[in-house]
């Protein structure tokens, strides 16, 4: 599964924060919000995908929990792209 991650915007801090963003699959491109949190027990995000972005994916025949999972795996990694000025050191602990 090709899935490339836009973050759009994050409020809030190392401890936890709130994500926007885009993500691209097979030429398609989909909204989906995004809680991280960090510090105890590492780091954990949990993606959200509203029920017109489920419906769609369903139509192109994906499994929208893998899909979510691939989603959140991205956002975990730091597989993504970020707005001019905005930094990862901002959000994420090296």
């Amino acid at each position: 599964m090709d899935l490339k991650v836009h973050i759009n915007d994050i409020h809030g801090s190392q401890m936890a924060a709130k994500i926007n963003g885009n993500f691209t699959l097979d030429n398609h491109e989909f909204h989906f919000t995004a809680i991280a949190f960090g510090r105890i027990g590492g780091q954990n995000v949990g993606a959200k995908l509203s029920q017109t972005t489920e419906t769609e994916l369903k139509k192109l025949g994906y499994d929208v929990e893998e899909v979510i999972m691939n989603l959140q795996q991205n956002l975990l990694q730091g597989d993504l792209t970020l707005p001019e000025g905005l930094k990862r050191e901002s959000f994420v602990d090296d």
